[in-house]
């Protein structure tokens, strides 16, 4: 018969073993819930039979381009949604201001760009409120769409925006111009998923972006696309979500 004799030693290694088990099963939970359909999902594109997609921008850095991408925008007859963080919009409040004035749609991207997942639902909806109520106390709109910082959405965020009257946005477009691409090589990307219903990434405040708008815009409009706000965009009612983010109206 064999006999364990247990040790500091021992304690110690199983005490840290079930610490990073207990650490990994929010992860775990939400692989199992993945794996039997029960994952959220927020909307990345939206089923349409018109040529229609929305442009959106991420704002979280500075704005230096903001003047200049509104300049295009009008231009290209390219209403757009921006998704402002809280932070962004202390600092900034009269950008937030000209966006508002000319016509864009301004959304929520968090306070300050806490990942989501590394919050509760609770926390998710508070930091949601105190992003919305900066922006509603500068232009006097409060948003009900709301993007997770990086896109790392979780069911808790889904949920929190769901049980707030919020709609959760991705995307299925990104231009991955943070990576300070050329003009060519964000129109390639662009252009590999583009269809109708589809909803671009843009950012504010990179190297390239603003300087890239107006032929990307133009090539999009040249293959027959419209631009549309993401409000105006989704369905805010009876409708159903695939497994891939797109959004369906549902029958009645």
């Amino acid at each position: 018969m064999k006999i364990f004799i247990l040790t500091k030693k021992t304690l110690a290694l199983a005490a840290m073993l079930l610490f990073i088990a207990l650490l990994s099963l929010p992860t775990f939970m939400e692989t199992i819930e993945t794996s039997v359909g029960a994952k959220e999902l927020p909307i990345y594109s939206v089923e349409t039979t018109e040529k229609k997609i929305a442009v959106t921008f991420d704002s979280a850095w500075n704005d230096d381009d903001i003047d200049k991408i509104i300049t295009v925008l009008k231009e290209q007859n390219c209403p757009s949604t921006f998704f402002v963080t809280g932070d962004w919009a202390e600092r900034f409040p009269e950008s937030l201001k000209k966006l508002h004035s000319a016509g864009h749609e301004i959304a929520s991207h968090s306070y300050n760009h806490t990942l989501y997942s590394t919050l509760s639902k609770d926390e998710i909806i508070a930091d949601m409120d105190k992003c919305d109520s900066i922006i509603e106390s500068t232009i006097g709109i409060r948003p009900n769409l709301c993007r997770a910082p990086s896109g790392d959405y979780t069911n808790n965020s889904i949920l929190a925006c769901k049980e707030t009257g919020r709609y959760c946005i991705q995307w299925d477009c990104d231009s991955l111009d943070w990576k300070e691409l050329t003009e060519e090589e964000m129109q390639t990307r662009i252009f590999s998923k583009v269809q109708p219903g589809s909803i671009l990434l843009f950012h504010n405040g990179t190297k390239q972006t603003a300087d890239a708008l107006p032929g990307i815009l133009q090539a999009l409009k040249n293959e027959g696309y419209s631009f549309v706000k993401v409000g105006d965009l989704i369905y805010k009612e009876n409708y159903t979500i695939d497994h891939t983010g797109r959004q369906y109206q549902a029958s009645p």
